[in-house]
């Protein structure tokens, strides 16, 4: 067998830093409280922890208070968190949303369900086939009065296509409508300013950039929309036990039941990783990767399409492609893992209109090389020369007619 070589980054993160499994194991055999639920030293050593992390969390994001960084089970818990608190509290019978055809399918079928039982309107506005980008006047021209929320993903996970936020925002902040962003494939990545780009809601994953472990996961929220949104689940808090209604003080308002403490703890040492490295280095090299990923996908290699932005300006270091001769695509993931030992991701990835955009849908989709920041420009190399060596060995020569 070939060495691994991890490429599957936008699913999850591999490897993790050692100060991940450190932190975990330090909580396991030293502390194992649980947080608010006792006033003996580990558990409030634990809660000082959990706290530390919200702080880490904040600073990377660029947000206001660490009480407003809501701990989440992964991205998908922190979507239906913003969709149904923001959707539920607003005043109009059925509320307006606008999202994208490139959003992943834990924003879709919330909203979908939601508009099932008309609960809400929703307009998905189009993307750019050849890129994936979104045109920020579409957002603008899809506002309605009842408009309630706008939810954009920022990094696809399909193509890497990077979303405007930044000038969405600055439209969703004009006309006093809550903007989500849903960071799964950014933060830990891509420089991240909450303030700066009128960010209201983000959602995020601990266990993909943040390189923490599977199981975490968070939603910003801006301080004073709180007010805004209703409680999606309510119980026990460790705070204000004298009363049977949920609190109102931040986090506990969103943060019914006993902490996943070990995740946590994992996952902080993860972001104090990220800060010590710093996201601006941890970016370059990102896009470093990127570039030459894309040079080397435009050498040689009969049959290949890449779909996404040309360039490296809008793109995460996310790359869905197909070869000719693989169909379903999960056939090249298949040989890239038994002859070369490359670990990649075929399918719709959770995205079907994404799919649809780029016209991949009906072809069982693409096949998604993901990077992260262990990965060199030695393994990009080695993975484009092996696409161009499967290609080269599946182009057969035309032959005449009898």
């Amino acid at each position: 067998m070939p060495q691994r070589l991890y490429m599957d980054n936008a699913a999850t993160s591999f490897p993790k830093p050692r100060a991940v499994l450190d932190a975990m194991t330090h909580y396991a055999a030293a502390l194992g409280a649980s947080a608010g639920r006792g006033a003996y030293a580990e558990a409030r050593e634990v809660g000082r922890l959990i706290y530390e992390c919200r702080e880490r969390l904040c600073r990377l994001l660029g947000g206001e208070d660490p009480d407003h960084v809501v701990f989440t089970h992964n991205t998908t818990d922190a979507l239906n968190l913003a969709i149904k608190g923001v959707v539920g509290a607003h005043p109009a019978d059925r509320p307006h949303v606008i999202t994208t055809a490139f959003d992943h399918n834990s924003v879709l079928r919330p909203l979908n369900h939601l508009a099932d039982v008309r609960a809400i309107d929703q307009t998905r506005v189009p993307c750019d086939p050849g890129t994936g980008l979104v045109d920020p006047a579409d957002i603008r021209a899809a506002i309605r009065p009842d408009t309630a929320l706008i939810a954009v993903v920022h990094g696809s996970n399909v193509t890497g296509t990077l979303q405007p936020v930044a000038d969405i925002g600055r439209i969703a902040r004009d006309h006093d409508i809550p903007l989500l962003v849903d960071a799964a494939q950014t933060l830990g990545h891509v420089p991240l300013d909450v303030a700066r780009d009128c960010i209201d809601l983000l959602a995020f994953p601990g266990h993909k950039g943040l390189l923490g472990p599977l199981g975490t996961g968070g939603l910003y929220i801006r301080p004073g929309l709180d007010q805004r949104m209703t409680t999606l689940r309510e119980g026990g808090t460790g705070s204000v036990s004298e009363h049977d209604r949920q609190p109102e003080l931040m986090p506990d308002r969103f943060e019914p039941g006993s902490h996943n403490a070990i995740g946590i703890l994992g996952l902080s040492a993860a972001v104090a990783w990220i800060l010590d490295q710093g996201i601006d280095n941890l970016w370059q090299h990102h896009r470093t990767l990127i570039a030459a990923m894309l040079q080397g996908l435009e050498g040689d290699i009969p049959g290949l399409t890449l779909y996404g932005p040309p360039g490296v300006r809008d793109r995460a270091a996310v790359f869905s492609l197909r070869l000719a001769g693989f169909d379903p695509p999960q056939a090249l993931s298949d040989l890239l893992e038994s002859d070369y030992g490359i670990l990649t991701r075929s399918g719709i990835h959770c995205a079907p209109l994404a799919h649809q955009t780029l016209g991949t849908a009906a072809l069982a989709g693409t096949t998604r090389f993901s990077l992260g920041p262990f990965n060199t420009t030695q393994d990009v190399t080695y993975a484009c020369d092996a696409l161009a060596q499967i290609a080269q060995a599946r182009a057969v020569p035309a032959t005449a007619p009898h």
